[in-house]
């Protein structure tokens, strides 16, 4: 059984740009979206819940978020989680329903999410960069072993490394387009 996967790295690669899109989907960038809310947990019934599993979030406006709230008895609640997850929004209450204006962003406020969507990229190609390790670690094992001879383990690096550098280009890419998207330009 040799040791290298390349349909397990793809996976793995693409694992990694999956989740980098999960992390800039809940940066703000001053228009309502609905994943900003999807940190968000609620203690009720005696226990911490996604704020999806007793609300349901939508946006009516391009500048307010409104949650509308299942059970009258956890608005408290979702109104406090929502004051203390560190987003810089202040939920207006009305009932079941609370509104959540969406503050423009200062400046130094837009730089600093640049900042962490750049952090959160190099987070996704320094685990892209592990997974072609793992690959060519494999290839060589499956060399020693005589799975493959010296010429396919180099075909299938250059696969490796081809798939690598497609997919670091395409982290960039969606780094880009976020940064783009929060600085406004």
């Amino acid at each position: 059984m040799p040791a290298y996967d390349k349909a397990d790295l793809e996976r793995r690669m693409n694992g990694a740009v999956e989740s980098l899109k999960g992390d800039l989907g809940g940066l703000r960038t001053g228009r309502a979206a609905v994943s900003l809310l999807d940190p968000v947990t609620v203690e009720v019934y005696g226990a911490h819940m996604p704020l999806n599993q007793v609300a349901t979030v939508s946006a009516p406006e391009p500048r307010m978020l409104s949650v509308q709230v299942w059970d009258k008895t956890n608005v408290g609640p979702v109104e406090k989680a929502i004051r203390s997850a560190g987003l810089g929004l202040n939920p207006i209450n009305d009932g079941n329903t609370l509104r959540l204006p969406i503050p423009d962003l200062t400046e130094e406020r837009r730089k600093e999410l640049a900042k962490l969507a750049g952090q959160y990229s190099e987070k996704a190609k320094v685990a892209v960069r592990n997974v072609r390790r793992d690959g060519m670690d494999a290839l060589k094992t499956d060399e020693k072993k005589g799975v493959f001879s010296e010429d396919e383990r180099k075909r299938h690096e250059a696969e490796v490394q081809k798939l690598t550098d497609a997919t670091i280009a395409e982290i960039d890419t969606v780094a880009a387009a976020k940064e783009k998207e929060i600085l406004g330009k």
